[in-house]
């Protein structure tokens, strides 16, 4: 199977780099989600960055920004995916919400429609049970931000046909990304090593082995790592991290996934991270 006409649930900071990525390379895009107002936010977003992008490499921002905008249409109705090739979920890490839309999708959705799921830590067995397609239903984990990384986590839900994996292998490489594949368990792989040591950052913190500052300095310093966890907990965002860190505990049965208390008790202060403006860091 050929992927040529994609649809993207979800406008938020994964979804939108999603589209972009896809149309960047030619594809016919759907990009949904509940509102206008969140769609409008993501067009203004995927403009920016392609602009820069084609700016960098020395061509025309403009016409760019034009050329990918144009094979992007915009919808609240996920009547919209009805002929699409693949349709990739990329909202809110929680079960109950992507069941629901999976089940919609697996409705609406041409027989032949791959579904994927952006999850980065719920199983697809689980999700591909809700619909009647299992061996058609995969997992597709981009990582932040999208247009950048090249690493797509491809897993394999229980039932994942050979063809849908190796479908889904060529369309990732179409893109320009590198595709490894996971086996279907809690966290897969990148987020079942990730998520412990931002865990273990926030548990430093509250036990004050050491300032914010110090942990992070110490991770970049001492192991070359590109970000601090702290920050990177922030750039991630604090509810998104304990939601992970739930599911790796509920899954694995192990406390060593148990989030740390500070976590949970920035999350319900509203101290998310950058997407609120303040987290482990302060963000003007």
């Amino acid at each position: 199977m050929q992927i040529r006409k994609v649809g993207v649930v979800g406008a938020g900071t994964m979804g939108n780099g999603i589209a972009q990525v896809f149309a960047a390379q030619g594809m016919d895009v759907v990009l949904c989600d509940t509102a206008q107002p969140i769609l409008d936010k993501a067009l203004a977003k995927i403009a920016g960055s392609v602009r820069k992008f084609a700016e960098k490499a020395g061509k025309d921002g403009a016409a760019a920004e034009q050329e990918v905008r144009a094979r992007i249409r915009c919808t609240t109705d996920l009547e919209a995916m009805k002929d699409r090739d693949l349709a990739i979920e990329a909202v809110v890490e929680d079960l109950g919400v992507k069941r629901a839309i999976f089940q919609r999708l697996d409705a609406v959705c041409p027989p032949a429609a791959i579904l994927a799921s952006n999850t980065s830590s719920i199983s697809i067995t689980v999700i591909a049970a809700t619909t009647k397609r299992p061996s058609q239903v995969i997992g597709m984990h981009f990582m932040n931000p999208v247009p950048i990384m090249k690493l797509i986590e491809i897993i394999r839900g229980h039932l994942t046909s050979e063809e849908t994996a190796r479908t889904i292998v060529e369309a990732s490489k179409a893109l320009g990304k590198v595709p490894v594949e996971a086996n279907d368990y809690p966290g897969f792989v990148a987020n079942r090593i990730l998520l412990p040591m931002i865990n273990e950052a926030a548990f430093a913190l509250m036990e004050g082995v050491a300032t914010r500052e110090a942990i992070d300095e110490v991770m970049k310093l001492g192991c070359n790592h590109p970000m601090g966890p702290l920050a990177l907990a922030d750039f991630i965002g604090l509810d998104v991290c304990v939601a992970i860190l739930d599911v790796l505990h509920e899954g694995l049965g192990d406390d060593k996934y148990r989030a740390c208390p500070l976590l949970r008790r920035m999350v319900a202060a509203g101290l998310l991270g950058r997407k609120s403006g303040r987290g482990f860091f302060e963000y003007v």
